[in-house]
């Protein structure tokens, strides 16, 4: 019986990473696990609660998650990641019980999830909306309102001074949350630093990737701060570097990295700097996305709760940079390009050219453009009360089709070797929020045998009580979890 340890190495410290380094050490306590980042700071790129939405996306109020077809609403996608978003407060609440995480201020605060549109076929579409998601218990709590008065109460800032020449309406969940994920992953990291057999190496550079006899991974790493180069060898290796994962993956050489390209799409907000306009305004408020523009580019008035300071956002306005990570290089899209992976990106280019005269617009855009913007929002909006601030970089998928030659896919996916020693994680939103349902999932791909065995499964029970259960069609054990959570992250109950 061979008793050597199992190596793993982690790339990236943003969430996904730090997630699975989370649940690998619970699971298999053995096991050394390396972290390897190329910042100089852990979780400073996509989890960063500057470079991310913070929305704790529960689809509460992402009109894109439930889109109408063939005269109904489907609402099967805003479930699935409400569910998931359940399972990733379930974690989180069991490492503040179990002490594995400290922080001086709280790292998700309660903040009303509302979405409002105005016009007679919106707001059709709204209730229509309402209508079929409040029939399900995770989310029976949704108030909808068609009231000028109620809304008011609810969103000041958006409602005061407005004009009201069309139908308007509203939905509201009080259980909707902020989150710094930044922190959160910060947390884990510190926790497994102080674990046996866990290394964090910051300003870490992965250069090349090659596959060993023996089945294991040599994967030659540069620490930046010295220029020197080393040999690390590993059974397991997951690439979680956000932006950065898809030419990382290219370097594995894998068959399933094969026709993956991608598509960096950069945001920025505008933050408002006055302290009274912020403190009049708490809640989430999302409203329809532009024809063409990705599901990132909703466009919202957004409270944050950033290190204890509530701040206020609104945008993203998308950009374009051939950067994959916010501190990457220039190069990274055209060197991206290879001969597997150039015709899916002309012809999802060509099938997209909504999205592309939608950021040649957004790129255009003057700050008097983006004010206007604002305005529609928030009617008595002061442009010198807003500044505009940068937000992380995102990479779409662009993935080969047999019938379409490429297409551009929304959301996240995991891509694993056929041997199982090597996955990574492409994609974006809603990323953060369902890290912990996308985890488990790597760890299913690689590790499938181990997670269906009766160890396994019990110590995920320990951290995740549902796990096994679909908080979907359990309704009753939905808002019992929900309500346990809620106690543990110190949240408020909700209440119509």
């Amino acid at each position: 019986m061979n008793n050597k340890p199992i190596n793993i190495v982690l790339i990236g410290t943003g969430i996904m990473s730090a997630t699975l380094g989370i649940l690998l050490r619970k699971l298999m306590p053995g096991a050394n696990i390396s972290f390897y980042e190329r910042l100089e700071k852990v979780a400073a790129e996509s989890s960063d609660a500057w470079n991310n939405a913070g929305t704790g996306h529960s689809a509460f109020c992402e009109l894109n998650y439930t889109p109408f077809e063939n005269g109904k609403i489907d609402i099967s996608k805003a479930l699935e990641i409400a569910n998931s978003f359940e399972i990733s407060k379930q974690l989180w609440a069991y490492l503040k019980e179990e002490d594995c995480i400290s922080y001086d201020t709280p790292f998700i605060n309660d903040i009303p999830h509302m979405s409002i549109v105005w016009g007679g076929a919106n707001v059709d579409f709204l209730k229509k909306r309402f209508d079929a998601m409040s029939t399900s218990p995770i989310f029976q709590d949704m108030i909808y309102s068609s009231d000028h008065n109620q809304i008011a109460g609810w969103a000041p800032l958006i409602m005061e001074d407005r004009v009201f020449n069309e139908p308007f309406a509203a939905t509201k969940m009080d259980i909707g949350t902020d989150v710094n994920f930044g922190m959160i992953a910060r947390g884990m990291i510190t926790y497994l630093e102080k674990c046996g057999n866990v290394e964090v190496h910051l300003n870490h550079n992965v250069n090349e990737f090659s596959k060993q006899t023996d089945g294991r991974w040599k994967i030659d790493i540069e620490d930046l701060s010295t220029n020197d180069v080393k040999e690390v060898f590993a059974d397991h290796v997951f690439i979680g570097a956000g932006g950065g994962s898809l030419p990382l993956l290219e370097k594995t050489g894998i068959e399933e990295s094969q026709g993956y390209g991608g598509f960096p799409v950069s945001g920025h907000f505008l933050r408002c700097t006055n302290d009274a306009v912020i403190n009049r305004h708490k809640a989430k408020v999302y409203g329809k996305a532009a024809v063409g523009s990705p599901p990132m580019s909703v466009p919202h008035l957004d409270t944050r709760m950033i290190d204890g300071q509530r701040s206020l956002f609104f945008g993203p306005y998308a950009g374009f940079s051939t950067k994959f990570l916010k501190n990457g290089s220039y190069l990274d899209l055209p060197l991206s390009i290879e001969i597997h992976n150039v015709w899916p990106m002309l012809a999802a280019g060509a099938r997209n050219t909504d999205l592309t005269k939608y950021l040649i617009k957004q790129v255009t855009l003057s700050p008097e453009d983006r004010f206007k913007e604002l305005l529609v929002y928030y009617p008595n909006a002061k442009m010198d009360e807003w500044e505009l601030t940068t937000a992380g970089q995102r990479v779409q998928i662009i993935k080969k089709d047999e019938d379409k030659g490429g297409v551009l896919k929304f959301g996240t996916e995991i891509v694993c070797s056929a041997d199982r020693s090597i996955a990574a994680l492409l994609g974006a939103s809603p990323g953060a929020s369902t890290s912990v349902s996308i985890m488990l999932d790597v760890i299913g791909k690689m590790f499938p045998d181990e997670i269906m065995s009766k160890e396994w499964r019990q110590t995920i029970q320990t951290m995740i009580p549902s796990y096994g259960t679909s908080l979907i069609e359990n309704g009753t054990l939905c808002l019992a979890t929900r309500e346990r959570t809620t106690a543990i992250l110190k949240l408020e109950p909700t209440s119509k």
